[in-house]
């Protein structure tokens, strides 16, 4: 069984045991519950739910392992023949999420 769920802007595809890295806006504790409620379809055993937008009655519930920190973003500015040179990093923070369940 797995589902497709939305996590603020971006879509996720899960099954019992993935992990996906999630970014919520407050830091969350290793060993935390996280329950995700907008399932936007659930599939398994050859039956298929699409929601419109969302699966009525369906969650997916998954346990915070820790945080983790994405790829470096650079962000490069400049104007040419201007000698003007901005060179900037980015690395995000992110939750990493173990999922539990999948209920619909």
């Amino acid at each position: 069984m797995y589902a497709i769920i939305k996590d603020r802007n971006r879509q996720f595809t899960v099954r019992q045991g993935d992990v996906i890295l999630c970014d919520f806006d407050a830091p969350k504790a290793a060993g935390d519950k996280v329950t995700f409620d907008q399932v936007l379809m659930l599939s398994g055993e050859g039956v298929s739910k699409i929601g419109k937008p969302t699966v009525a009655g369906a969650s997916v519930s998954g346990e915070v392992l820790g945080m983790e920190k994405g790829e470096k973003l650079i962000i490069f500015r400049f104007k040419r023949r201007k000698n003007v040179r901005k060179k900037r990093g980015h690395r995000q923070l992110y939750t990493k999420v173990r999922i539990q369940e999948v209920r619909g």
